[in-house]
């Protein structure tokens, strides 16, 4: 029987949506206008917090997916450590609370087609591996966390190390900057005081 001919008799299709196809569309339209405005706010801490609720609901489309390992990883990881270590590294750089107009940039064509032309490639991309591939979310948890274990830790060690060294990388370098900011201020401190001796 071919795939074809197989989703015909299943009865999948996308005229056909079930409740759980429903609610991951909207919580996808969701998580991409909290995306959209992370990249587009002028507020640094703002832009923060928006990645949290896009964060989160990608979560939110891993349990749909019955994928309950990879959302908690999600959360645990990225909503827990990669956004509070952005939140330290804003604070221990003193970034500006209010609009930044410094963080906008004269590159967005530039950007927009970038990033226009990498969701095409992605969608392209998932969409041909996965044309005839269907979930079934009925018969209980497809990705145990023995699978998808192995899998992440066997094949994804090199990425996720080199994250956690770009990571460290990040903060120590916000430590440095904050502590040269805090000298040279002192220096200053100290240079208007003898003047006024």
């Amino acid at each position: 029987m071919s795939p074809a001919v197989h989703l015909a008799a299943t009865g999948h299709g996308f005229l056909s949506p079930t409740g759980v196809e429903i609610a991951f569309l909207l919580v996808g339209i969701a998580t991409f206008g909290a995306a959209v405005v992370t990249v587009t706010t002028k507020q640094l801490v703002h832009a923060a917090l928006w990645l949290v609720v896009a964060l989160g609901g990608l979560a939110v489309e891993y349990l749909l997916l019955t994928a309950e390992f990879i959302a908690w990883v999600q959360v645990l990881i990225y909503v827990g450590s990669v956004v509070v270590l952005l939140l330290f590294g804003l604070m221990l750089t003193k970034a500006p609370i209010g609009r930044s107009p410094d963080a906008d940039s004269g590159n967005r064509p530039a950007a927009l087609a970038v990033a226009v032309a990498a969701a095409g490639a992605l969608v392209w991309v998932v969409v041909d591996a996965f044309r005839t591939t269907w979930i079934e979310l009925d018969k209980g948890v497809q990705g145990s966390t023995a699978v998808s274990g192995e899998s992440l830790f066997r094949h994804w060690v090199l990425p996720f190390e080199a994250l956690s060294v770009l990571l460290l990388a990040a903060l120590v370098g916000a430590i440095v900057l904050s502590r040269k900011s805090g000298a040279d201020s002192g220096r200053g401190g100290t240079g208007h005081g003898k003047e006024k001796r």
